[in-house]
């Protein structure tokens, strides 16, 4: 400690203390006593004594002065936030993490600790805070790659860095589950791991919002749109924006050509439940649609800009207010209430906080401010409201005027007054402005976005499935990312030599569609209204009403044709195992496979069903690839069949996530019947999974849902010891192919099977 420390050091009981810290670091003596003095305000001797020793063991700790400091700055706040008997917690936490390789993680738990003390005020909260930090290190520590205990945690000071983020955002609840989808998902890849408890992952970002706690929107949707369909006649669509990945920016609700946006979740604030505040956001939107008129702002400065928001906000709410009193009550309970000398002006912008305390009286009776210019405003305002609903320009002159009269130097400073002055039901006006000529400043919100350049007009950005975790019981929500494209063309002729080869078989075929074959016309008659009169019935009706009976209106009839009412998809399963011979060594597995497509889209092609052929192959959950090879309204010609013969096969069989994607294609064909026909020569695997059940779950997982959706799936495997996991993941509907050369034959007949 420095000479000159020591002699600003007058009291003597701030030198007893620094002599007990005992403490060699400059860093130290530099803020000792100021914190000293912060501490001696609230702290009793007991607990200065104990606050002095803890940070005492951290200056001794062997880690540089940072712990000390951080302790010495920042327990106050975490004191007075959650009570000093929560600092044994705290302490044996640093102990713990001391003892193990996470030493690392002690000054970001410190750092943090009273931002979460603040979210978590209760000892008790605050101490399961921090046990769920500790589970967190316990299982995360020497666990990459069979390391022993002497390799540290990679995500436990990124997860403390995250903490006052996801306190805020998250119960304790969530945050648990929030930690074990994290450790049981990247628990063994260090990269992965600190970047999923940065959340910088999209997986992390996709189960935070799915553990946020308060009033979701999903939840509620369908009485929003009553909400504004039976006060407002509003049909307009709503769309949810996400608050928990932007804390920079803070967006805001606002309405534009596309929809309303709206929170994805908003919890119970002074009293009013999120429902409530749905409803308070889109009244005001809606209000706005109905008395609000563009300005031409071109000429304005921005500070003129946000006095004029403000007067329309507040004239908008009481119309609103004279036609629903109820929502006055939503407006006045949510709306902040600046304290009247909160802001300084010889040093702060306080233009915000007297346009805060504008609108507060120009809402409230009882607002209890006594600046002269404001009350001669609010009377001026409530004055022009008093003969009718006045108009957007009336009130912005009403704003510029006051914007003139009470106009500072200091409303140019940079620091500005923000706190109580954000109305947070109010969406961000923009559809309150229109500007003649676009400056930097201004934006054409609903101006269409700029066409994809040549590169991604020939690509289709990847479409995210989640897959199930069965170890967990719950998805991991947008985990594989599917990629779809037509497969490239090839040569056509080898599908149409391949067909001459199976000519014996095709004709015998042939002999099987034909009885399978629908007839062209079937006569519907009882109908009210036809294409032409049924004799009959009109004769019968007609003698009903001679005689005095009630005639049979239905005197019509129609027809329809008798076809088969179904969509299929063949899901061909095109990894790398397909390049492997068949037992004679005379072609490959996906010979064969091309062999059978050929003959069962020729046969489909004489029969005339709405039919799909897709294959797939992965390349870990990143690169699920979806070739398609015919669609639903393409015809079985050259086209098609050059794609056919164009197909190769590699990398591996993420089974669930091409089975949902077929699944979304079918799940939108009108038709009774809907059927997904895989073609697999092997068990779902890829390689960034070690648990070989893991796929196998999640595709029986994608069955059922695809179940719950009208599709039925059905597997023909030509794995000869597929017996097991293909009876768990497709139940009765497969069949296993003992004989792999018969499948051209086989694969024909069991599509005929299925749809007879």
């Amino acid at each position: 400690m420095t000479d000159a420390r020591k002699t600003s050091m007058i009291h003597p009981q701030v030198q007893a203390w620094w002599t007990a810290m005992d403490c060699g670091f400059p860093q130290v003596a530099e803020v000792f006593e100021e914190c000293l003095y912060e501490a001696l305000t609230s702290f009793s001797a007991a607990e200065m004594q104990a606050w002095i020793e803890a940070a005492r063991f951290l200056a001794k700790m062997g880690r540089g002065p940072e712990p000390a400091l951080v302790l010495l700055e920042e327990w106050p706040a975490v004191a007075n936030a959650a009570g000093h008997e929560v600092l044994p917690a705290v302490m044996a936490a640093v102990r713990a993490m001391q003892r193990s390789p996470n030493s690392g993680a002690i000054v970001p738990f410190l750092q943090t600790l009273a931002a979460v003390a603040r979210r978590l005020p209760a000892r008790e909260t605050l101490e399961a805070y921090i046990a769920l930090a500790l589970d967190l290190m316990l299982r995360t520590t020497g666990s990459i790659h069979g390391h022993h205990s002497t390799f540290p945690s990679p995500g436990l000071p990124e997860f403390f860095r995250q903490a006052p983020r996801l306190v805020a955002t998250l119960s304790l609840t969530g945050i648990r589950k929030w930690i074990d989808y994290g450790v049981h998902n990247h628990g063994t890849h260090p990269e992965r791991q600190a970047t999923y408890f940065s959340l910088q992952s999209a997986d992390s970002l996709a189960v935070l919002q799915r553990e946020r706690h308060g009033t979701l929107f999903a939840d509620v949707e369908r009485r929003l749109n009553l909400f504004l369909r039976a006060l407002w006649r509003e049909d307009e669509l709503l769309v949810p924006y996400s608050t928990a990945h932007d804390e920079l920016r803070r967006p805001v609700p606002y309405y534009d050509a596309q929809g309303m946006r709206v929170p994805d979740v908003l919890e119970d604030s002074n009293g009013i439940a999120g429902l409530d505040r749905y409803r308070a956001i889109l009244a005001h939107m809606a209000g706005h649609r109905r008395w609000t008129t563009p300005q031409v702002a071109d000429n304005w400065s921005p500070f003129q800009r946000l006095a004029v928001e403000f007067f329309e906000d507040a004239r908008i709410e009481l119309l609103l207010s004279r036609e629903y009193p109820g929502l006055g009550r939503l407006f006045r309970a949510l709306h902040p209430r600046p304290s009247e000398n909160a802001c300084d002006p010889a040093t702060t912008s306080c233009l915000r906080h007297r346009l805060a305390m504008m609108s507060r009286a120009l809402l409230d009776p009882e607002h209890g401010y006594a600046d002269a210019d404001l009350l001669e405003f609010v009377d001026r305002f409530h004055a022009l409201l008093a003969s009718g609903p006045s108009s957007t320009g009336e009130v912005a002159l009403l704003a510029l005027a006051w914007v003139a009269r009470t106009r500072r130097p200091s409303d140019q400073f940079a620091h500005v007054h923000f706190d109580d002055t954000v109305v947070e039901y109010r969406d961000d006006n923009r559809q309150m402005w229109r500007f003649i000529e676009q400056g930097d400043e201004e934006e054409s919100f609903d101006e269409p976005r700029r066409p994809p350049d040549e590169r991604e007009s020939h690509s289709l950005p990847p479409r995210h499935y989640p897959e199930w975790d069965y170890r967990d019981q719950s998805f991991r929500p947008d985990w594989v990312s599917v990629y779809e494209a037509l497969h490239p063309a090839g040569d056509g002729a080898l599908i149409d030599r391949l067909l001459e080869k199976h000519a014996a078989l095709a004709k015998r075929l042939k002999r099987m569609l034909d009885l399978l074959k629908p007839q062209d016309k079937v006569r519907i008659r009882h109908q009210e209204e036809g294409s032409e009169l049924d004799l009959d019935i009109a004769l019968r009706s007609l003698i009903d009403l001679k005689s005095g009976a009630q005639p049979d209106p239905r005197i019509n009839m129609s027809h329809r044709t008798d076809g088969r009412d179904i969509s299929v998809m063949l899901l061909l399963d095109l990894s790398e195992s397909l390049n492997e011979k068949v037992p004679d060594g005379s072609q490959s597995v996906l010979d064969l496979a091309r062999e059978a497509v050929a003959l069962l889209g020729w046969a489909i092609a004489h029969l005339g069903d709405p039919f799909a052929i897709a294959g797939f192959q992965s390349n870990t959950r990143h690169e699920v690839r979806f070739w398609h090879l015919k669609g639903f309204s393409e015809t079985w010609d050259d086209t098609v069949k050059s794609r056919l013969a164009a197909t190769t096969a590699g990398w591996s069989t993420r089974m669930g996530a091409a089975l949902r994607h077929g699944g979304h294609y079918l799940a939108h064909r009108d038709t009774e019947r809907k059927i997904l026909l895989v073609l697999t020569d092997g068990e779902p695997a890829d390689v960034d999974v070690n648990d070989p059940e893991h796929l196998r779950a999640d595709a029986k997982k994608a069955v059922e849902e695809l179940a719950t959706q009208g599709v039925s799936t059905f597997c023909l495997s030509l794995d000869p010891n597929a017996d097991d996991y293909v009876q768990r993941i497709f139940g009765p509907r497969h069949l296993v192919l003992d004989r792999i050369e018969r499948l051209p034959e086989r694969l024909p007949e069991l599509y005929l099977r299925l749809t007879r």
